[in-house]
């Protein structure tokens, strides 16, 4: 039988692109094999993780371990380096063939350059820069509840779609919109890093992942770049979603921006060498980075203490931190929304309360 996207009744199981580099799983791998664990248990179907590379075979194992049921393993020297042709032609070859129902992306550089060009070649619909998925709908309801205003207890909802349903910000972030593709498989998402929870990894469960090694047929005339130098050059950037303590500012901090962030800052380090981090606010004004960003509009994070400093707690931003293990906010307004969420709160100016924090850590660890 060919291949016809339309033709949803032959597609199957739930994939996963596993990135390398220099021969390496990265991060987002896990988190995207974790979530897929879930859509595929949700959907009753195996999960398979695709990788691509050179010599890439003795890595694959590691992807069982958090929960791919199988590894297909696209091993050539052509894949050594990413190049977009060659990676496209490579996961469009593979998909034409097993047809698999979803396949889920991390919105890497490299995933955000691959995901739309296999999703135009396979003639189906992409959904970029997802912070959330589900199949099984009672759980979707039960995510609207919790993280929207809509009233789920009086809204229809056809409760027996089992398309994969992937939510993503919309108009700047300002609105969260959820995005089915019900006439065309696989579904394809783009994920956000550090959005979905990574699951432990289990030896067990990787010493019986099963791996597959597909054929590879790789035409070099077909190749239109060829990589002849990798040169490696980053600016320094803050790394929220890694952090154990995280103090971030918002709106609060308008009357004096200089002060603020110093005062953030210095919370951050007495705290134990945590990060700054700040709210769509404080990014748009320009007081901090892009990278600096904290919400489903920038980065999502689970530290193991949250301080949030004169921000209000929009829905973007409360989605973005508040599977933290510790919250404290600090806010003028007692009903401001970060309360809700907040394990502490402080109803008072930062400009005040932010000095007597710092001088009673201080303070403590002295004595301690």
């Amino acid at each position: 039988m060919g291949y016809n996207s339309s033709n949803i009744e032959e597609f199957h199981d739930i994939w996963v692109f596993c990135e390398q580099r220099d021969g390496k799983l990265q991060n987002t791998d896990f988190e995207l094999i974790s979530e897929g664990r879930k859509l595929a248990d949700e959907r009753g179907a195996k999960l398979i993780g695709l990788l691509l590379g050179s010599d890439v075979k003795g890595i694959a194992k590691e992807l069982g371990g958090y929960g791919a049921d199988k590894v297909i393993v696209c091993d050539d020297p052509a894949l050594k380096v990413y190049t977009t042709d060659a990676y496209a032609k490579v996961v469009c070859d593979v998909v034409m063939e097993k047809k698999p129902e979803v396949l889920l992306i991390g919105a890497t550089t490299i995933g955000r350059d691959l995901a739309p060009r296999c999703a135009a070649k396979l003639h189906t619909g992409l959904t970029a820069d997802c912070t959330h998925l589900d199949i099984d709908m009672v759980k979707y309801v039960d995510f609207l509840r919790e993280s929207s205003t809509i009233d789920v207890d009086n809204t229809p909802f056809k409760m027996d779609d089992t398309n994969l349903k992937m939510t993503r910000p919309a108009f700047g972030g300002h609105m969260m919109a959820t995005i089915i593709c019900p006439k065309y498989r696989p579904c394809m998402s783009t994920v956000r890093p550090g959005v979905m929870k990574k699951n432990e990894f289990d030896q067990a469960k990787a010493d019986a992942c099963e791996i597959e090694m597909f054929p590879v047929s790789i035409d070099p005339s077909e190749l239109k770049t060829k990589v002849i130098d990798v040169v490696k050059a980053a600016k320094k950037m803050v790394d929220l979603v890694g952090a154990d303590i995280i103090v971030s500012v918002g709106g609060g901090i308008s009357s004096n921006v200089d002060k603020g962030l110093a005062l953030a800052e210095q919370l951050a380090e007495a705290l134990g060498g945590g990060v700054v981090g700040g709210s769509r606010v404080a990014i748009d004004n320009g007081w901090l980075s892009d990278d600096h960003q904290v919400g489903q509009t920038g980065k999502t994070v689970h530290p193991k203490i949250y301080v949030a400093l004169g921000i209000s707690g929009a829905i973007q931003h409360k989605a973005g931190m508040q599977d933290s293990e510790l919250i404290i906010a600090v806010n003028t307004n007692e009903a401001a929304p970060i309360f809700e969420v907040a394990d502490y709160g402080i109803v008072g100016n930062l400009f005040d309360v932010v000095p007597k924090l710092i001088e009673e850590i201080k303070t403590q660890k002295a004595a301690s």
